[in-house]
């Protein structure tokens, strides 16, 4: 679902295939963003030699709209790696190139055509602005909007969109390792952290979407009606959906006038909410289902559920109770195959595999039952 790509390091290693010079790559700087320094080569002389670069297959046969070349830009919402939710919310950007695509090798050196970033296209005298979210002018639609349009061109969206939800979910999990350990090293609490992705796909000529790159700041800015049509309602929902918590360390005056300002007897969190030790009983339990397969744990691990199990699936709803337009894709009662993909099994994800296997369909039947827990004060617990 990605193109194929090395990350050269000079002069340690020299990676290049025998088609060198027949097909055409990406070279861009590590960790940059908005276009810098990124260029279309075909010759290894074009490489950089003296610092680290990515250099990535080009897609050399597009799909076209008009004759130019255009991107997707998606909005990935992860709310926590271990267990994994990862949430995509149904419109985004389409970003089109202000100059029409020629694939010749004359015309390499073009970024207005070969590259689709707003930040470099919207210096063109080509580029149009559209300011109206339901139109397929100019140069930036809205992905729901690319979508009617491919609908009338014969196009199964609902297809594309289930390999572009396929791609986000495997794109999350290749990178899941690494970011769960540094997570788990930095942060104290599960409340502390989330992160808004801003994924590009490309399409090519026979509608396979492939994956171009991740980015971790996406720009929120919005220059167009268009832009505050897509960003606003995204922005608020992801704001709910992380559910900013105060810290319980305030000073007392500062959380009495509050709670008394909006009308609350408390605005903190209960911070035996926030503790992450586990019992000897929850550390056996964990242990046991870890390396259990899937039609062993799939009904018994609900069974007796710990108080750090309540604590995670509260989270978990009451996170869903607030996803407004986003779709969760992550996990689901039908993702349980992309479990395999782990580097390691991990608990909490076959907990919540379990809770969308039973209650998936039937979401107030698990919420009754953690309300009737929470109110047996279950989720408050901690080891002794």
């Amino acid at each position: 679902f990605y193109m194929k790509f090395f990350c050269f390091f000079f002069p340690e290693i020299k990676v290049w295939e025998k088609a060198a010079g027949k097909e055409k790559w990406i070279i861009k700087p590590p960790a940059s963003a908005r276009g810098t320094g990124i260029r279309v080569v075909h010759k290894w002389s074009q490489i950089p030699k003296k610092r680290p670069i990515i250099v990535q297959q080009y897609l050399s046969k597009p799909l076209l709209i008009g004759g130019a070349k255009f991107d997707l830009r998606l909005y990935v919402l992860v709310t926590s790696f271990n267990p994994l939710r990862v949430y995509l919310y149904p419109d985004g950007l389409v970003r089109f190139a202000s100059v029409k695509y020629n694939d010749d090798i004359n015309y390499l050196s073009d970024r207005l055509m070969h590259l689709t970033n707003y930040s470099i296209n919207k210096t063109s005298a080509n580029y149009t602005n559209n300011d109206c979210a339901d139109s397929c002018t100019g140069h930036k639609w809205t992905i729901k909007t690319f979508m009617v349009y491919l609908e009338k061109e014969g196009v199964d969206t609902k297809k594309l969109w289930k390999s572009i939800r396929d791609i986000v979910i495997k794109t999350m999990i290749a990178g899941e390792p690494h970011i769960n350990t540094l997570t788990k090293t930095n942060t104290t609490t599960r409340y502390s952290c989330f992160e808004l992705f801003g994924i590009d796909i490309l399409l090519d000529e026979n509608l396979k979407p492939w994956l171009l790159e991740v980015n971790i700041s996406p720009s929120l800015q919005s220059s167009s009606a268009l832009d505050i049509a897509v960003k606003g309602p995204l922005i608020q929902t992801v704001f709910n959906m992380a559910g900013y918590h105060l810290p319980s360390n305030l000073p007392r005056y500062i959380v009495t006038d509050m709670a008394k300002l909006y009308g609350y007897d408390r605005i903190c969190q209960d911070v035996r909410l926030e503790k992450v030790t586990l019992s000897n009983q929850e550390k056996a339990k964990q242990a046991l289902y870890a390396n259990l397969d899937r039609e062993d744990y799939i009904e018994d691990i609900l069974d007796d559920l710990t108080p750090d199990d309540v604590r995670h699936l509260v989270t978990y709803e009451d996170e869903l109770s607030q996803a407004a337009k986003f779709e969760k894709v992550f996990p689901t009662k039908n993702t349980y195959s992309y479990l395999d993909f782990f580097d390691v099994p991990r608990y909490y994800n076959l907990l919540l595999d379990a809770w969308e296997h039973k209650y998936g369909d039937n979401r107030e039947q698990g919420i009754e039952l953690l309300r009737k827990l929470c109110a047996a004060k279950i989720h408050l617990q901690q080891p002794a």
